[in-house]
């Protein structure tokens, strides 16, 4: 084994120090070209974890089908390792830094043994610029590193920004040995039941023992993106979220720029790739999960997508729900547990069309054409499978979506998936009631979560998972910027697409349909659009809402923008156990916003 030289004298003695610990056979610095990503992709086919999909349906394209013990973000062993305790705040699991490396130590040594070390180096954010953070990974999985090439920006010019004295996040992963270890030499390695991914905030780094999939392997991801760089923007003064951003144009070409953060299964990168159905209004994507936001030197915020490419969830992605995510995968592409058709492309349930008999499950299994409903067997796609594609297949991209600067965003969107309570739009009003409304926001689970459909779940700024430290102080730490007279804080709005009737049918027809409410929120930023000062917030005015060539009563609008004093007394309540739910740490500034909406809603005396 040949330790690698750098220019960067802290990295390679990090290097020389994983690669004694992990004992690869060999080091390979990834270089980030096309050609070494075919090899390592041509690599992976013959060990048997990835298969080559047809040319003629999906060129350049490779299916994985991973150990079915390793199929998604593990959250009860996913850690937080700050000094203190009460600095993971409750929404966290806390482990002791030194208790967890004791216990990960004895685990990752001699893990990579019979494998090659890929060293990565990985910008979050464009190469160079202010707004950007580099990530070195040292990882044992061909599959983790072709990945990487799709999602960020790798390779040599990552280590000519860093240079020979830049910091850098220290990943460190390995996919781990089960017992026997030769059971981990083929296919997909893992150690599920000694996993684990610890962040230590403090150090700027990542331990990732025992999966080889998602989030809990590719750590610029989740781990870096928002639960590392979350407590780094905490010290620096900016915003790491888990948002999308998106642009707006409107028929005369004025630009805007959005940002939203969205529970899951909440319609957030369908918006950041929403395709306009009104005529003359344009959106088009920066980024569908994670943004980066600094206020700049003329007091805006302004934006970057961390990323360079999409990990989605492929089930029920179709051409109805998201025209141009189903682009994105046409070619290029890494696709993880969906099921594999005859003539070689894939499917997954909810695509638009029925599998064809013959079809092979994520399990690898030939399924009929009635197997396909099998509850015996399960989906042939597993619920969390996975595209990962890189941002310039996407057809809906945005001109300056890798610009240095960042874009300036106007409006800052939260949304919710609720049949009830909650109306279209709103706007905040102040940055405080916004924040109130991001620490508040919720969701009713879907029929994803077995036997919990419709149990309501707050995700405070969709960030529950995320948040790399006290979520008190995160909601603080938003709250600050009111306090600084010289910045321009964008709006604060929130959406819902999921209301429903007395029927169970969803009032809002959604999907494109949702650039009118797009257009509402351009409005108001431009201070064009009417609105009624309601008890929650700024609501449309109904006469001025443009529904012009959508077939919608006046009173399925009205019902679409009603607020019930009753729900909204019974929402008053949970908010409050919500918020006691989360320590003494949430700022007081929550709880008047509370109550100024409880004195809004009270009953007459």
């Amino acid at each position: 084994m040949t330790i690698p030289r750098f220019d960067h004298p802290g990295l390679e003695a990090w290097v020389r120090e994983m690669a004694t610990l992990c004992e690869p056979d060999e080091i390979e610095v990834y270089a980030g070209t096309l050609p070494e990503y075919d090899a390592l992709c041509a690599r992976l086919v013959r060990s048997g974890t990835f298969r080559k999909l047809s040319d003629e349906k999906r060129p350049h394209s490779y299916l994985a089908e991973t150990d079915p013990a390793d199929t998604a973000r593990v959250e009860e062993k996913t850690f937080i390792c700050s000094t203190f305790e009460g600095d993971a705040g409750p929404t966290n699991h806390w482990v002791d830094p030194g208790a967890m490396k004791a216990r990960l130590l004895p685990l990752f040594r001699g893990s990579m043994r019979g494998r090659t070390m890929y060293v990565v180096p990985y910008s979050m954010g464009p190469v160079g610029s202010p707004l950007s953070r580099i990530g070195v990974q040292v990882t044992d999985s061909a599959y983790v590193a072709v990945n990487m090439h799709l999602m960020t920006r790798t390779g040599a010019p990552v280590l000519k920004a860093l240079g020979a004295s830049g910091e850098f996040v220290r990943c460190l992963h390995s996919c781990g040995r089960r017992e026997p270890p030769a059971a981990c030499l083929e296919g997909w390695p893992c150690d599920p039941e000694r996993m684990a991914i610890a962040h230590f905030p403090e150090e700027r780094a990542i331990w990732s023992y025992g999966s080889g999939y998602g989030g809990n392997a590719l750590l610029n991801k989740k781990c870096f993106a928002l639960r590392i760089a979350s407590a780094v923007a905490r010290d620096e003064g900016w915003l790491a979220e888990h948002m999308m951003v998106l642009s707006v144009t409107n028929p005369e070409g004025r630009k805007r720029y959005f940002a939203g953060a969205f529970p899951s299964a909440c319609g957030k990168t369908n918006l950041a790739m929403l395709r306009s159905a009104l005529p003359g209004w344009t959106v088009k994507t920066v980024g569908d999960d994670i943004a980066w936001m600094r206020f700049g030197a003329d007091g805006r915020l302004y934006a970057i997508n961390a990323e360079a490419g999409f990990f989605g969830v492929a089930p029920y992605t179709s051409p109805k729900s998201n025209v141009n995510a189903m682009k994105c995968t046409e070619r290029d592409a890494i696709f993880t547990n969906c099921a594999l058709t005859p003539d070689g492309d894939i499917w997954w349930e909810g695509i638009g069309f029925d599998a064809p008999a013959g079809t092979i499950d994520w399990k690898g299994r030939a399924r009929d054409a009635s197997a396909e409903a099998d509850p015996a067997l399960g989906p042939l796609a597993h619920p969390n499978a996975r595209f990962t594609v890189p941002v310039s297949s996407c057809p809906s991209l945005d001109e300056d979506w890798d610009s240095p600067s960042g874009v300036p965003i106007s409006g800052i969107i939260f949304g919710g998936r609720r049949s009830t309570t909650e109306p279209l739009v709103y706007e905040a009003r102040s940055w405080e009631h916004g924040v109130f409304l991001g620490a508040s926001l919720s969701s009713e689970t879907t029929a994803a979560a077995a036997g919990q459909v419709g149990r309501l779940r707050r995700d405070p700024f969709a960030m529950l998972p995320f948040c790399g430290y006290n979520i008190g102080d995160y909601f603080a730490h938003w709250l600050s910027f009111a306090r600084n007279p010289a910045l321009s804080l964008p709006k604060i709005f929130h959406v819902n697409w999921f209301r429903r009737n007395a029927e169970g049918k969803f009032l809002w027809p959604g999907y494109a349909e949702n650039a009118r409410v797009l257009k509402w929120m351009f409005e108001r930023c431009d201070g064009t659009a009417g609105a009624i000062d309601s008890p929650v917030g700024f609501l449309p005015t109904i006469r001025n809402f443009d529904v012009q060539g959508l077939d919608m009563p006046i009173s399925t609008l009205e019902q679409c923008f009603a607020l019930s004093a009753g729900e909204w007394r019974e929402e008053i309540d949970l908010i409050r156990r919500h918020l006691l739910s989360l320590g003494d740490r949430v700022p007081p500034q929550l709880y008047r916003e509370l109550a100024k909406l409880a004195d809004r809603f009270a009953e007459p005396r």
